[in-house]
């Protein structure tokens, strides 16, 4: 075991026919050590995986999307098996199998963005976003459910206390993709079609999710929204 410290337990269990065992390993206060001290926002979307306020875009692996075909071939194949036969159990195991990896490629993802930004900032600004409310969306559900939101969240809390990071969670309300981010004024509407930002105050024409991230980088630079 690579962690120090007394075993507490261990976990067997068996994901698509393959056995593993988890440790739960009692360690003290387990801390690592930043490369960087800077503020950096988040804004977080379907088209892309993430934008941050340097300007880095991340885009989404998609994995259910791109193997969305194969998925429902097994899937009927499976549904004229006979249940309980070997035929059946053996198809079953195929399926398994190709969730199980489409779940590996998202955690892959997720895991290298979050330590990512954990490491390489103090302050990381993201927004409150209702995920079970977009999950009820027939025309979204299937992306958002994809790229994962809400892992993205819960690896970021946990990063956050091992490497000191302040998460700042911005009120789901607070209009981000709205809020000019040279001068602050707010659009009276901007609707999803439109990827471009163009404030009417100040004149500024930018991309609406860099435009969200610099907002939100904003907020935690002040420390008020």
């Amino acid at each position: 075991i690579r962690f120090e410290g007394r075993i507490m337990s261990a976990t067997v269990s068996c994901t698509a026919g393959k056995w593993f065992i988890s440790f739960l390993v009692d360690v003290g206060e387990f801390e690592k050590t930043r490369s960087g001290e800077g503020v950096v926002g988040v804004d977080l979307g379907i088209k892309s995986l993430a934008v941050t306020s340097d300007g880095e875009i991340i885009a989404p692996p998609h994995p259910l999307r791109r193997n969305l075909k194969k998925l429902a071939r097994l899937q009927r194949r499976l549904s004229r098996r006979v249940k309980g036969s070997r035929r059946y159990g053996k198809l079953k195991l195929q399926v398994a199998s190709l969730y199980a990896r489409l779940r590996n490629i998202r955690h892959d993802c997720l895991h290298k963005l979050t330590t990512k930004l954990c490491r390489e900032n103090q302050a990381i600004v993201i927004e409150d976003l209702c995920v079970k409310g977009m999950l009820r969306n027939r025309r979204l559900s299937r992306a958002v459910s994809d790229v994962g939101f809400y892992e993205f969240r819960r690896q970021l809390e946990y990063k956050s206390r091992i490497y000191g990071n302040e998460l700042i969670v911005v009120d789901r309300w607070f209009p981000s993709s709205k809020t000019c981010s040279r001068c602050q004024s707010v659009k009276d509407s901007l609707s999803l079609s439109e990827r471009r930002f163009k404030c009417d105050q100040c004149g500024l024409e930018i991309d609406r999710d860099f435009n969200a991230a610099l907002t939100l980088r904003t907020v935690g630079l002040t420390g008020s929204y």
